[in-house]
């Protein structure tokens, strides 16, 4: 190829790793990167975390300054949406009629969030959060303090936007369809732990069950399938997301839970690859397809897709990672949710302080690990899960054991 053309559909934190690895790889052809929003890509955490708690700017979120595209010669076209691709003729179509004709093209059209969708939901007062524009919108709803906010979703998005509405001062309670909050992603024994945090800052919890409508009446209230009715001035719809898969749908891709990729984020049609939130890679060490929305895998997925289209040996190897800010409490996080799931936990340090170490082990191997506000443990607990070897729990549990030397 003379001058070959990668096109990027999505300017996500995925696809802006992607045109940026190319060209620090060398990659000098031509590369299109097509932006749904209007922003210059941006990464999604703050949004829950500093600028929803008003401690950050936007602009601290860019992936790389606006004037990085122009000068590495990365075509930036915002407001531009992928409507489906011909395999054969190689040609992208966009929503607004243009054909793009690429080499390779990378699918990084990352997710949505979910809808409440109980009747009522549609009301104003109802906010979802991915987007800045959601983002800036709850905080101007929250940041007036003294109003009753009802989060329906007790997962990551859930509990970080519950945090930063009871730091404005604002009456808070979560409604969660699980016993226990984060259960599905950390089980009940730091659910436990999650859920203690937020009670010691106010919130309230309804778990185990669900709202079945928004009330906009008089007084606006969340009815729960009880039919309790919860006051609400501001409802929160946390209740995850979902793949845009409609682009590798409407050409023929294979679709499970995500758009399927190999070990290479190639999918399933020759020269298109999917990375970030919409694909569902195949991940080598555990010999299983894992599709995860966290800004790490974005990042992977990113680099790793951009050293396939260079034709260079390329693998998904990186272990899921992430964290969350909460209150006083910071934590990071890094292992295989599958195998985590129903695993025991070994705990090193002061879980009641909330300054410790959660081992996830199965069969006696690390296949999780989490530091909550103990730092700088990450390549410690990243280097046991690819370690494999078999530990023994009581030196697990021993802080006067050096983790580094197990």
């Amino acid at each position: 190829m003379s001058n070959p053309t990668v096109v990027i559909a999505g300017a996500g934190l995925a696809g802006a790793t992607t045109a940026i690895e190319l060209r620090e790889r060398g990659y000098e052809g031509r590369i299109l990167l097509l932006g749904a929003e209007e922003h210059h890509p941006y990464i999604r955490p703050p949004l829950s975390k500093e600028y929803l708690t008003g401690k950050a700017e936007f602009e601290d979120a860019y992936v790389k300054p606006a004037d990085w595209y122009t000068e590495n010669s990365v075509e930036f076209l915002p407001g531009e949406e992928a409507g489906s691709f011909d395999p054969g003729a190689h040609e992208l179509f966009l929503h607004s009629g243009a054909r793009i004709t690429y080499d390779s093209l990378v699918l990084a059209t990352g997710a949505s969030a979910r809808p409440l969708g109980v009747p009522g939901s549609g009301h104003g007062a109802v906010f979802a959060l991915r987007t800045v524009e959601d983002s800036r919108w709850l905080r101007t709803a929250l940041e007036v303090g003294g109003r009753r906010v009802v989060v329906v979703g007790s997962g990551w998005i859930g509990m970080e936007t519950a945090a930063a509405a009871r730091g404005y001062g604002n009456d808070v309670t979560v409604v969660g369809r699980s016993s226990i909050p984060l259960g599905n992603v950390l089980g009940r024994e730091l659910g436990d732990v999650f859920e203690k945090l937020h009670r010691d800052n106010g919130v309230a919890f309804h778990n185990g069950t669900h709202a079945v409508a928004v009330d906009g009446g008089e007084e606006q209230a969340v009815v729960l399938a009880s039919g309790e009715r919860l006051p609400a001035d501001v409802v929160v719809a946390g209740v995850g997301a979902a793949p845009n898969t409609q682009v590798a749908e409407r050409s023929g891709a294979r679709i499970s839970n995500g758009v399927l990729t190999d070990k290479s984020m190639r999918t399933s049609i020759e020269d298109v690859y999917a990375v970030g939130d919409v694909a569902n890679p195949f991940l080598p060490a555990i010999g299983r397809h894992l599709r995860n929305e966290h800004w790490a895998n974005a990042i992977a997925g990113g680099t790793v897709a951009a050293r396939a289209i260079l034709r260079e040996r390329a693998s998904y190897d990186d272990i899921p990672y992430f964290y969350s800010d909460q209150y006083d409490l910071g934590m990071e996080y890094s292992g295989y949710a599958p195998l985590a799931a129903g695993a025991e936990v070994v705990f090193r340090g002061d879980v009641e302080k909330r300054e410790f170490i959660a081992f996830w082990t199965r069969g006696g191997r690390v296949v999780a690990g989490m530091n909550v506000n103990v730092w700088d443990l990450q390549d410690d607990i990243q280097r046991l899960i690819r370690s494999g070897e078999r530990i023994d729990a009581d030196r697990l549990r021993d802080e006067s054991v050096d983790l580094a030397a197990l």
